[in-house]
């Protein structure tokens, strides 16, 4: 009987532990959600938009910002943040490219492997 009711009191204590895991959770979910809405909310703003960045190094980045109809051109370190250069909207161009196609990427797998067994039966 004893050894029964241990079992039980263990079995509970497990519910018990569980729950409030479960809870903790649901808590740090809802709070996480909470502080990211809080956030876009305060840096929603009408006239800056952070349009790229690139890091540059160590907590060195330079980035376009739209400040109205004005792009700026801003080197930003940990101590301070220097104007480089101010751009008119026509200035701006996607510099995104594509990698020149190589044929032997476009091979399959069995290509590469006939290319390699020719150049083993050549030796």
């Amino acid at each position: 009987m004893i050894l029964l009711m241990s079992s039980f009191e263990s079995f509970i204590q497990l519910i018990s532990v569980l729950l409030i895991f479960v809870f903790v959770l649901i808590l740090t979910y809802f709070t996480t959600k909470w502080l990211a809405g809080n956030q876009t909310a305060r840096s929603n703003n009408k006239n800056l938009h952070l349009i790229e960045s690139i890091n540059v190094g160590n907590n060195k980045f330079i980035s376009i910002v739209q400040a109205g109809e004005i792009y700026l051109v801003v080197s930003i370190n940990k101590d301070d943040i220097k104007l480089l250069a101010q751009l008119n909207k026509e200035q701006l161009t996607d510099l995104s490219f594509e990698l020149p196609n190589d044929k032997s990427n476009n091979d399959s797998f069995q290509q590469i492997l006939n290319k390699f067994k020719d150049k083993i039966q050549q030796k």
